[in-house]
């Protein structure tokens, strides 16, 4: 009986009979062993089926046959890079694209491995070509589409990825990339709305549900990006990328079952780089400044600067005014701005020109209006990509760039990579090295970046000489002080109290927290409410330890000068370890509320410590968790003591350096002055110190 025709055998191949479309193409093969189409199918099913050195072998010999044969090229590429081996891969596609200029998967395939090599550039161009020989490519269309987006040209991108939705409205990857670009624009709302979309056609794809979560965190909805991430982990759990988001979410959430594994886990990843870490999440861990500084040099290395580079900087004429350009994304309502108001309405005018640069959204505040008058200049970034915002601060002649946002949500460190300014400076935002060369000092002092730690800093350490921290002190109190039944509190009985974001606290200091209720009498513990679910969690974890949950009171958030108001109501602020409070510790100490801390190993372990100290009040200061605990408990038993450093922090408030901002301005533009002097005489950055 003759064997059947190719036509015959390729009915079976289409309609997935792979076993019986194999041994058909070997009968063919042993009448017509040059038979170069059946060759070739025989290697396709080898391919399909997992047999890639076979899938090599069977094809090579089909284009041996015939050196003619694109298609089979393309295919012999196709098992090579499976294989691992991309150089002869791209030899493959190439030859194929040089036999059928017209042939779209050939460069498609092409644009693939160049897109996985980091080509992006060439990527884009054989992308483009596939759509050239057909425009309907909607796997091309959304390639195409994170390509650009990762060249920082996200309206193309945008562009590209609607019109392969448009072709194929269920096309996952396509969805999940505009939920990106429209994430990283700021439009969260419609990113979840995207991503649900790309879960929906894929629920087995675990990334789109790490992009899910990612958003969903976002936009506030904390439970369910939790859920979110740890369905991504469960599909895949080799798939470690959401990892470390979801451990901080378990943080936010107060899910403290393996915390101590997952805090070991992350340090680890850290240390061997396996997963890049946001650096913001390891502050919180246990992780030193060592591992801190390994961790961002790791982050750091996925950060491109945008197309187009920067111009040579080029020393001005003598004199004239030091240009600085803040950078940040929270010029809003934001405990940044908070603390930075006051600054930038107090430089020099005659000495320094002053200019925002804003990254983020304007949230319509008060206080965004106050920045906007604050500044010589104040520059919306969020309508420019990262190489336009780079070319209007090269063109604005900015000596120094002043980053307030560092590794926090929302950042576009890509600018500051590109070097738009001669010299860059991290500051405020962020309490911890960025890892990268691009930074070339961090604004410290001797408490939260002492001498010692500079190994542990990409950047070169500039200690101002009292608290590295800017404070603003025309934001107002309410004049009127609620009464401790107004905020749900006892009239009698010592208010401990925290208003830490959840994350900071760690079942290490609850313990600390519910000892010293169960050891001073009729004593409460006031933290701010995140939502009903992690208070009831924390509720149940006072029980757990002897507590009753009721001696548990969250206030609710309010606007900031009543915030300020009820700390009236409080008599010792809890500070807590491995993450201070910054903001809300200086915020209890304006309002006139004594904080007791214990001192870290990290910068961001270090804040209060430097705050309470440039307030006068140093003796609050402990060095072990078992001294905070004592004289928590003795400050509770010892009212007189207590209102002592009350009385001292009201009366020294207004005359102590913490609160000098007049002060804290000229030292830091001292700081300026010198990073400046020293790049116009052509010297590298250098460690120093302001009085």
């Amino acid at each position: 009986m003759p064997p059947a025709t190719i036509d015959e055998i390729l009915a079976r191949h289409r309609a997935g009979r792979l076993q019986d479309a194999e041994r058909m193409y070997l009968d063919l093969l042993a009448v017509q062993p040059d038979h170069a189409v059946a060759l070739h199918l025989l290697g396709v099913v080898a391919y399909q089926t997992g047999r890639l050195e076979l899938a090599v072998e069977r094809i090579g010999r089909a284009v041996a046959v015939n050196p003619d044969f694109a298609e089979a090229y393309s295919n012999l590429g196709n098992a090579l890079k499976q294989l691992g081996r991309v150089d002869e891969a791209m030899q493959a596609y190439r030859r194929a694209i040089a036999l059928k200029p017209a042939f779209p998967e050939p460069w498609f395939n092409l644009g693939s491995v160049l897109h996985e090599l980091g080509r992006r550039d060439e990527a884009i161009d054989a992308y483009g070509k596939a759509l050239e020989a057909r425009p309907d490519y909607v796997d091309a269309l959304s390639n195409l589409g994170l390509a650009l987006k990762e060249r920082d040209r996200p309206a193309e991108a945008a562009d590209s990825l609607r019109r392969a939705i448009a072709l194929r409205p269920d096309h996952a990857e396509a969805l999940s990339n505009l939920g990106l670009i429209l994430k990283e624009g700021g439009r969260v709302a419609e990113a979840v709305a995207l991503f649900r979309q790309a879960v929906a056609s894929r629920p087995d794809h675990a990334r789109f549900h790490a992009n899910l979560g990612l958003a969903l965190e976002e936009a506030g909805e904390i439970e369910a990006a939790e859920a979110a991430l740890r369905r991504a982990l469960t599909l895949d759990p080799a798939f470690s990328e959401p990892l470390p988001n979801l451990v901080h979410l378990r943080r936010k959430l107060c899910r403290w079952d393996d915390f101590a594994a997952d805090d070991a886990r992350l340090v680890e990843l850290a240390r061997r780089q396996t997963v890049r870490i946001p650096p913001f999440i390891t502050l919180a861990t246990a992780a030193t400044a060592a591992d801190q500084l390994t961790g961002a040099r790791h982050w750091a290395t996925g950060l491109q600067p945008p197309p187009g580079g920067c111009r040579p900087h080029r020393p001005p004429a003598p004199g004239g005014r030091i240009h600085v350009g803040y950078l940040s994304v929270d010029l809003r309502n934001h405990p940044v701005a908070h603390l930075a108001a006051e600054l930038f309405e107090r430089h020099d005018r005659d000495r320094f020109r002053i200019t925002a640069y804003s990254c983020g959204v304007d949230d319509g505040s008060a206080m965004r209006r106050r920045l906007e008058a604050g500044f010589d200049s104040f520059v919306d970034l969020c309508p420019l990509d990262d190489a336009e915002a780079v070319r209007r601060i090269e063109d604005d002649d900015v000596h120094i760039l002043v980053d307030l946002t560092g590794y926090t949500t929302g950042a576009r460190t890509a600018i500051l990579a590109a070097r738009p300014a001669p010299v860059q400076v991290n500051y405020l935002g962020f309490p911890g090295t960025m890892g990268a060369d691009f930074m070339d000092y961090i604004i410290g002092d001797r408490i939260v970046t002492p001498p010692e730690q500079q190994p542990n800093f990409a950047e070169r350490l500039v200690r101002l000489p009292h608290s590295y921290q800017a404070n603003d002190t025309r934001r107002p109190i309410a004049p009127r002080r609620p009464s401790r039944a107004e905020c749900g509190l006892p009239e009698r009985g010592f208010v401990f109290c925290c208003f830490n974001n959840t994350f900071k606290i760690t079942p290490a200091v609850f313990d600390v927290w519910m000892r010293l209720l169960a050891e001073a009498s009729g004593s409460v513990l006031w933290l701010l409410r995140a939502n009903d679910t992690v208070g009831e969690r924390l509720k149940a974890e006072a029980a757990r330890r002897g507590i009753a949950p009721d001696r548990l009171i969250f206030a609710e958030r309010c606007d900031m000068p009543d915030h300020l108001a009820r700390h009236d109501c409080a008599d010792l602020f809890l500070d807590t370890l491995p993450y201070n409070a910054h903001t809300t510790a200086s915020d209890a100490l304006w309002a006139g509320l004594p904080v007791l801390t214990c001192l870290g190993e990290t910068f961001a372990g270090r804040v209060a410590a430097s705050l309470l100290s440039a307030v006068g009040l140093p003796e609050l200061i402990t060095s072990s968790p078992e001294e905070y605990e004592a004289l928590a408990l003795t400050l509770a038993r010892d009212p007189l003591r207590l209102e002592g450093l009350r009385r001292r922090l009201q009366h020294e408030r207004d005359t102590a350096p913490l609160f000098d901002s007049a002060g804290f301005t000229r030292d830091l533009e001292a700081a300026y002055t010198r990073m400046w002097e020293r790049w116009r005489a052509g010297q590298p950055p250098e460690a120093f110190a302001i009085g």
